[in-house]
Protein backbone atom coordinates (compact mmCIF):
# COMPACT_ATOMS: atom_id res chain seq x y z
CA UNK A 1 0.00 0.00 0.00
CA UNK A 2 1.06 3.21 -1.20
CA UNK A 3 0.56 6.64 0.93
CA UNK A 4 1.52 8.88 -1.82
CA UNK A 5 -0.56 11.65 -3.24
CA UNK A 6 -0.36 13.08 -7.13
CA UNK A 7 -0.84 16.65 -5.33
CA UNK A 8 3.02 17.69 -5.58
CA UNK A 9 3.38 15.98 -9.11
CA UNK A 10 0.22 18.22 -10.11
CA UNK A 11 1.50 21.40 -8.75
CA UNK A 12 5.18 20.58 -10.52
CA UNK A 13 3.65 20.14 -14.20
CA UNK A 14 1.86 23.53 -13.54
CA UNK A 15 3.61 25.96 -11.38
CA UNK A 16 2.04 28.86 -12.55
CA UNK A 17 -0.14 29.68 -9.04
CA UNK A 18 3.05 29.66 -7.54
CA UNK A 19 4.14 33.73 -7.96
CA UNK A 20 6.08 34.27 -4.97
CA UNK A 21 9.15 32.82 -3.21
CA UNK A 22 6.75 32.70 -0.23
CA UNK A 23 4.23 30.20 -1.81
CA UNK A 24 7.06 27.86 -4.06
CA UNK A 25 8.75 27.38 -0.70
CA UNK A 26 5.56 26.43 1.12
CA UNK A 27 4.86 24.20 -1.79
CA UNK A 28 8.06 23.21 -1.63
CA UNK A 29 8.09 22.04 2.31
CA UNK A 30 4.60 20.53 1.75
CA UNK A 31 5.76 18.51 -1.01
CA UNK A 32 8.93 16.81 1.54
CA UNK A 33 6.37 16.46 4.24
CA UNK A 34 4.12 14.34 1.63
CA UNK A 35 7.36 12.30 0.61
CA UNK A 36 8.11 11.70 4.20
CA UNK A 37 4.88 10.20 5.12
CA UNK A 38 4.86 8.60 2.16
CA UNK A 39 8.25 6.78 2.38
CA UNK A 40 9.89 8.61 -0.97
CA UNK A 41 13.28 10.36 -1.33
CA UNK A 42 12.85 13.77 -1.89
CA UNK A 43 16.25 14.06 -3.82
CA UNK A 44 14.99 11.59 -6.38
CA UNK A 45 11.21 12.63 -6.32
CA UNK A 46 10.60 14.57 -10.07
CA UNK A 47 8.41 17.11 -8.39
CA UNK A 48 10.53 18.19 -5.47
CA UNK A 49 13.28 18.74 -8.52
CA UNK A 50 10.70 20.72 -10.56
CA UNK A 51 9.70 22.66 -7.80
CA UNK A 52 13.18 23.95 -6.75
CA UNK A 53 13.45 25.03 -10.31
CA UNK A 54 10.15 26.91 -10.75
CA UNK A 55 12.40 29.56 -7.74
CA UNK A 56 14.58 30.53 -10.79
CA UNK A 57 11.59 31.73 -12.55
CA UNK A 58 10.26 33.49 -9.57
CA UNK A 59 13.87 35.13 -8.85
CA UNK A 60 14.36 36.16 -12.09
CA UNK A 61 12.90 39.88 -11.84
CA UNK A 62 14.78 40.50 -8.86
CA UNK A 63 18.41 41.48 -10.37
CA UNK A 64 21.65 39.71 -10.89
CA UNK A 65 23.73 38.16 -8.80
CA UNK A 66 25.86 41.12 -8.03
CA UNK A 67 23.39 43.25 -7.45
CA UNK A 68 21.72 40.98 -4.47
CA UNK A 69 25.55 40.82 -3.13
CA UNK A 70 25.36 43.92 -2.72
CA UNK A 71 21.91 44.08 -1.57
CA UNK A 72 23.14 41.35 1.06
CA UNK A 73 26.05 43.10 1.61
CA UNK A 74 24.91 46.46 2.73
CA UNK A 75 21.74 45.13 4.84
CA UNK A 76 24.33 43.11 7.05
CA UNK A 77 26.26 46.67 7.46
CA UNK A 78 23.19 48.31 8.35
CA UNK A 79 22.37 45.68 11.45
CA UNK A 80 25.81 45.88 12.59
CA UNK A 81 25.18 49.71 13.12
CA UNK A 82 21.84 48.76 14.12
CA UNK A 83 22.06 45.76 16.09
CA UNK A 84 19.21 43.56 17.66
CA UNK A 85 19.73 44.34 21.03
CA UNK A 86 18.92 47.75 20.28
CA UNK A 87 15.82 46.90 19.14
CA UNK A 88 15.00 44.45 22.18
CA UNK A 89 16.15 47.02 24.75
CA UNK A 90 13.29 48.96 23.13
CA UNK A 91 10.55 46.82 22.63
CA UNK A 92 10.85 43.92 25.70
CA UNK A 93 10.98 40.15 25.14
CA UNK A 94 7.97 39.36 27.39
CA UNK A 95 5.63 36.05 26.48
CA UNK A 96 7.83 36.47 23.12
CA UNK A 97 9.85 32.86 22.94
CA UNK A 98 11.47 33.84 19.47
CA UNK A 99 12.70 37.66 20.75
CA UNK A 100 14.02 35.84 24.58
CA UNK A 101 15.91 33.20 22.52
CA UNK A 102 17.55 35.89 20.64
CA UNK A 103 18.67 38.10 23.21
CA UNK A 104 20.20 35.61 25.44
CA UNK A 105 22.36 34.58 22.04
CA UNK A 106 22.98 37.88 21.04
CA UNK A 107 23.62 38.85 24.95
CA UNK A 108 26.21 36.01 25.32
CA UNK A 109 27.78 36.62 22.04
CA UNK A 110 28.54 39.80 22.51
CA UNK A 111 29.26 39.32 26.17
CA UNK A 112 31.93 37.10 25.36
CA UNK A 113 33.48 39.70 22.50
CA UNK A 114 33.12 42.83 25.67
CA UNK A 115 35.08 40.67 27.87
CA UNK A 116 38.16 39.86 25.27
CA UNK A 117 37.83 43.79 24.64
CA UNK A 118 38.34 44.83 28.19
CA UNK A 119 41.51 41.80 28.81
CA UNK A 120 39.78 39.28 30.16
CA UNK A 121 41.99 36.49 29.58
CA UNK A 122 40.34 33.18 27.70
CA UNK A 123 39.05 31.00 30.73
CA UNK A 124 39.50 33.22 33.50
CA UNK A 125 35.63 34.14 32.95
CA UNK A 126 32.54 32.81 32.98
CA UNK A 127 29.09 33.75 30.86
CA UNK A 128 25.87 32.58 31.88
CA UNK A 129 22.55 33.07 30.79
CA UNK A 130 19.10 32.91 33.36
CA UNK A 131 15.86 32.99 31.11
CA UNK A 132 13.94 32.58 33.78
CA UNK A 133 10.22 32.92 33.44
CA UNK A 134 8.24 34.16 30.03
CA UNK A 135 7.19 37.18 31.43
CA UNK A 136 10.59 38.58 32.11
CA UNK A 137 13.98 39.20 30.03
CA UNK A 138 16.30 37.09 32.56
CA UNK A 139 19.55 37.94 32.36
CA UNK A 140 23.13 37.33 30.56
CA UNK A 141 25.92 37.79 33.37
CA UNK A 142 29.47 38.03 32.79
CA UNK A 143 31.54 37.00 35.73
CA UNK A 144 35.62 37.05 36.67
CA UNK A 145 37.87 37.35 39.83
CA UNK A 146 37.88 40.70 39.19
CA UNK A 147 34.59 41.93 37.56
CA UNK A 148 30.61 41.39 37.65
CA UNK A 149 28.89 42.67 34.57
CA UNK A 150 24.77 41.84 34.07
CA UNK A 151 22.67 42.75 31.10
CA UNK A 152 18.75 42.59 31.00
CA UNK A 153 16.08 44.44 28.97
CA UNK A 154 12.50 45.07 30.04
CA UNK A 155 10.66 48.47 31.63
CA UNK A 156 12.23 47.72 34.68
CA UNK A 157 15.98 48.28 33.02
CA UNK A 158 14.80 50.79 30.52
CA UNK A 159 17.99 52.94 30.35
CA UNK A 160 20.03 51.09 32.41
CA UNK A 161 20.05 47.67 30.54
CA UNK A 162 23.84 46.89 32.00
CA UNK A 163 25.10 47.22 35.44
CA UNK A 164 28.61 46.37 36.46
CA UNK A 165 30.89 46.47 39.71
CA UNK A 166 34.28 45.28 40.47
CA UNK A 167 34.85 42.59 42.68
CA UNK A 168 38.53 43.56 43.83
CA UNK A 169 40.98 46.36 43.64
CA UNK A 170 40.75 50.28 44.57
CA UNK A 171 36.60 50.25 42.84
CA UNK A 172 35.84 47.30 44.94
CA UNK A 173 32.61 48.09 47.48
CA UNK A 174 31.70 51.37 45.27
CA UNK A 175 28.43 51.59 44.56
CA UNK A 176 26.65 49.45 41.44
CA UNK A 177 27.20 51.25 37.98
CA UNK A 178 24.69 51.10 35.41
CA UNK A 179 24.79 51.93 31.71
CA UNK A 180 22.07 52.02 28.45
CA UNK A 181 22.00 49.36 25.84
CA UNK A 182 23.55 51.77 23.15
CA UNK A 183 26.27 51.96 25.17
CA UNK A 184 26.93 48.29 25.46
CA UNK A 185 26.74 47.58 21.79
CA UNK A 186 29.75 50.01 21.36
CA UNK A 187 31.90 47.46 22.44
CA UNK A 188 35.62 49.45 22.24
CA UNK A 189 34.58 52.29 23.45
CA UNK A 190 32.59 50.60 26.37
CA UNK A 191 35.08 48.43 27.27
CA UNK A 192 37.33 51.39 27.57
CA UNK A 193 34.17 52.42 30.09
CA UNK A 194 34.85 49.77 32.61
CA UNK A 195 38.22 49.82 32.87
CA UNK A 196 38.24 53.47 33.55
CA UNK A 197 35.60 53.42 36.26
CA UNK A 198 36.39 49.80 38.03
CA UNK A 199 40.05 51.00 37.48
CA UNK A 200 40.91 47.90 36.02
CA UNK A 201 44.20 49.25 35.21
CA UNK A 202 45.71 48.85 38.48
CA UNK A 203 44.63 44.65 38.84
CA UNK A 204 44.74 44.08 34.57
CA UNK A 205 47.47 44.52 32.41
CA UNK A 206 46.35 46.11 28.78
CA UNK A 207 44.99 44.32 26.80
CA UNK A 208 47.09 44.16 23.82
CA UNK A 209 46.26 45.20 20.25
CA UNK A 210 45.20 42.81 17.61
CA UNK A 211 46.31 43.07 14.05
CA UNK A 212 43.53 42.16 12.18
CA UNK A 213 44.53 39.13 9.92
CA UNK A 214 41.37 38.24 8.27
CA UNK A 215 37.73 39.73 7.59
CA UNK A 216 35.60 38.93 10.39
CA UNK A 217 31.72 39.12 9.75
CA UNK A 218 29.85 39.83 12.70
CA UNK A 219 25.76 39.00 13.23
CA UNK A 220 23.78 41.50 15.59
CA UNK A 221 22.55 41.27 18.93
CA UNK A 222 19.19 40.70 20.27
CA UNK A 223 17.13 41.68 22.33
Amino acid sequence: MTYDVPFRHMQAIDPSSLTTITATLHAINRAMEDCRIAGVDPDHDPAIALLARHFATVTANRGDDDSLRFACSRRMAEIERFPALLTLAVRGVAHDRVAKERFHADGRKAMKALALEIGLAPGSFTISSMPSDPAIAGYVALSSDDISIMLSVGPLHEGNEVQYFAKRGPAAGQKLRFAPMRDFVRRARFAARIRRDLRLDAILPSPAPVENTATINREPIAA
